[in-house]
This record gives C-alpha cells, structure tokens and sequence, in this order.
C-alpha cells in the first residue's frame, strides 16, 4: 500500500457531547465547494449525534482521495454506519470510491453532474444555477476558498464528467443509495443519474420540488436534511432500509386485515 506524505486534513462536526454517535457522514464537495459550502448541513447533521468529516479532494479522478478515505476508515473509533455524501463532482468521486474502497455502507448522491456544460457565463449566472437561498449564497459569495467558475469545468481533474463512467467499475450489488435531486437543476438532469443507477443497490430516488444544483444548499434545506437523516435512520435499523415513518394503511399487512 502507497503510503501518502500528504496527511489526510477532514474537517468535521462532532455529535454533542455526552451522545453517542449514530454514524458518520463523510462529505466529498463538488466544483469549487470547501468545507464552508457544508457547515451548516454539518451543524445540522451533528446535532443529530452523526459525526461529519468533509474529505477534500481534486475530483473524480484524483490519486489520492481513495487513500485519504481508506485511512480516514481504518480509524476504529469512527461510528458506524459510514456514509459517503457527494455533491456535484463528489457524487461521482463517491460512486468511484464505494465500487473500489471497502468499508463504505451506503451512498449518498446529490445533483450528479451528467456529460452537459451549463451555460454560465457569470458570477451571477453561476450563484443563480447554484442556489436560491440567501443565506448559502452569502456563505459562497463570503468565501474566500471558494473558486468563481469552477460550475462550467467540464473535465476535473482531467476525468470526463460522465456518470456512465462513474458506475462502470461496478457497484456492490445490495449497496443502500439515495439520489438527492433538485427539481429545477438547470446544471444536470436527474434522469440521467436514474438511468445509470436503475439496477445498482438499493436505490431511493428524492426530487426536491423548485430546488437548484446545490441542493443540499437551497431554500429547501430542512426537508432536504430532514430527507437525508430519515436515511441515515433506516440504513441504522438495516440495510435493506426499512420505512420507518408510514400511513396508517401502508404499514405490511394492512390490506390484509
């Protein structure tokens, strides 16, 4: 094993003191995204008691992400079950790292780039097609990482923004899977990410309704996180992922009685 003179510097949101964690959510940032595009969602999920790391990395095809991760997972003391959350390009880093890095119990993806380029030619374009919350657009104006542009890249690091490619290397079969999607991406289209999912894992599908790109980040941000945590709930019970919350009348052998 390559051993790496670049030390792996995540940062993270602990559960509150006192609580025992429930697992952990390891972030992969998209295209220009630092780990300032995630504080809010990293508050949100740790007081929740699920521990947070934002993992920093190129894109898809960077050397050493999947190392970075392997180390961070060797931590015994990590809380399981360990969860990668990619948006934007990290969604395909983190579709790359669960088909080729073991440890990985489920994956979240969210506004999964497809093969487009955006047609965005301004700072304003940009923050349009990203967000229409006040506040995250503050937070990415306020800044000072995050790079202005970095929307219409079309080859991180090199590597085609493609999904197809991003799940060629072949998914574990029974792999737990949520796409989270904003109704109103105008970067990428969530069909394409159903297509190339469709018969990987065990896939649930979220559309948020008027959301934008950054869709962990927009106005819907609650439901958005409320989504994401009832998830993370049933991926704890099993990883089958039962429904935790139902109607009266949908529970399993309702129609029966």
């Amino acid at each position: 094993m390559t051993i790496l003179s670049t030390p792996i510097t995540p940062t993270g949101w602990q559960e509150p003191e006192g609580v025992a964690a429930r697992g952990t959510v390891i972030v992969l940032p998209g295209r220009g995204e630092t780990a300032a595009t995630y504080g809010r969602l990293g508050r949100r999920l740790a007081a929740d008691a699920y521990r947070v790391r934002v993992l920093p990395h190129t894109g898809p095809a960077d050397p050493v992400v999947a190392e970075r991760l392997r180390r961070l997972l060797a931590d015994p003391a990590l809380p399981s079950p360990r969860v990668l959350l990619g948006s934007d390009t990290g969604a395909l880093t983190a579709l790359r790292l669960a088909a080729g890095v073991s440890g990985i119990q489920a994956v979240v993806v969210a506004g999964t780039p497809d093969s487009s380029t955006p047609a965005i030619t301004t700072w304003q374009e940009e923050l349009d097609a990203r967000t229409s919350c006040p506040t995250h657009r503050r937070v990415l104006a306020d800044d000072a990482g995050f790079r202005r542009g970095a929307l219409t890249d079309p080859a991180p690091a090199g590597a085609a923004v493609d999904l197809s490619s991003a799940t060629s290397a072949g998914l574990p079969p029974d792999l737990p899977i949520l796409v989270l999607h904003g109704g109103a991406d105008p970067v990428s289209s969530v069909t394409a990410v159903r297509t190339a999912l469709a018969g990987a894992g065990r896939l649930r599908v979220a559309v948020v309704e008027g959301a934008h790109h950054d869709v962990l980040n927009d106005v819907s941000h609650r439901s958005v996180a409320a989504t994401l945590v009832l998830f993370l709930e049933s991926l704890r019970l099993d990883p089958s992922l039962p429904v935790i919350v139902h109607g009266p009348d949908d529970r399993p052998g309702a129609e029966e009685r």
